[in-house]
């Protein structure tokens, strides 16, 4: 008997919608999954083999119905071209990634529970999400959890991991909080870390660094010029107090020879 590969009759993803149209609850559910992805564009910027996405629709047959996604706040999946075939991606269809998970997803709490620590953590589970992250900075005493908390999945289990920025080895980069300055406004976000737990800074953050070691530079310059002339200074009236007691040692001299004197025998 002839058999068919069910994969032949998923749509395809120009078939299917880019999003589930729910809206976030607040900018910071774009602004700051966006930031994140502005640092790894820089980061990784000679590399081809990733893909971050914001808000985007996940498509997978792990569920009852492989039309409807799961849409993550943000992910990352590696392994992947950056551009599928040369073009942007409308949404994440994982049977045309090669059946890729992603190995990272982000989830903010926002006031509405949209089922980040139960629904969702079984679909990314099922999908074999090697890290789940989820940023809870407003509500977690609500919902009985910490602000910042980091699932790996272990023995198709999640377990909760400790440590702050929390070194993702497969991935090769480090996640927690930091704050810092966006759009003129100092606030708390998520960070990307190198394995010395060093932040991952971004271009204006560089430049502020550049200027502040610069001024550094400029004023240890001024320093050190100041100190050669306090020296030079030093040496000069040393120089002159010399002068000075040979003038007054000739003037004695001069003195007691009119005197009749010999300074010699003195």
């Amino acid at each position: 008997m002839l058999q068919v590969d069910p994969k032949l009759r998923l749509p395809s993803s120009a078939e299917l919608p880019c999003s589930d149209d729910t809206p976030v609850d607040n900018e910071d559910q774009n602004l700051l999954p966006n930031y994140l992805l502005f640092l790894l564009q820089r980061i990784w910027a000679d590399r081809q083999d990733w893909f971050f996405a914001v808000d985007m629709a996940v498509y997978h047959t792990t569920g009852a119905n492989p039309r409807v996604p799961v849409v993550p706040d943000a992910f990352l999946s590696i392994g992947v071209d950056r551009k599928k075939n040369g073009e942007s991606r409308l949404s994440y269809v994982m049977w045309e990634e090669n059946e890729t998970p992603p190995i990272l997803v982000i989830e903010m709490v926002s006031q509405t529970p949209g089922g980040e620590y139960d629904k969702k953590l079984e679909i990314y589970r099922k999908l074999g999400v090697l890290y789940y992250v989820i940023y809870n900075p407003k509500y977690w005493q609500r919902d009985r959890h910490q602000p910042f908390e980091v699932y790996q999945l272990v023995n198709d289990t999640y377990q909760l991991q400790l440590g702050e920025p929390f070194w993702m080895s497969e991935v090769g980069l480090g996640i927690g909080r930091r704050e810092f300055v966006l759009g003129g406004f100092a606030q708390e976000g998520l960070r990307w870390f190198d394995q010395q737990a060093t932040p991952y800074w971004d271009e204006g953050e560089l430049l502020v660094q550049s200027q502040q070691q610069q001024a550094q530079m400029e004023q240890a310059r001024q320093q050190a010029e100041q100190a050669r002339q306090q020296a030079e200074q030093a040496q000069q009236q040393e120089q002159e107090i010399r002068q000075q007691v040979e003038q007054d040692k000739a003037r004695l001299a001069a003195k007691l020879r009119s005197l009749g004197f010999d300074p010699n025998d003195l």
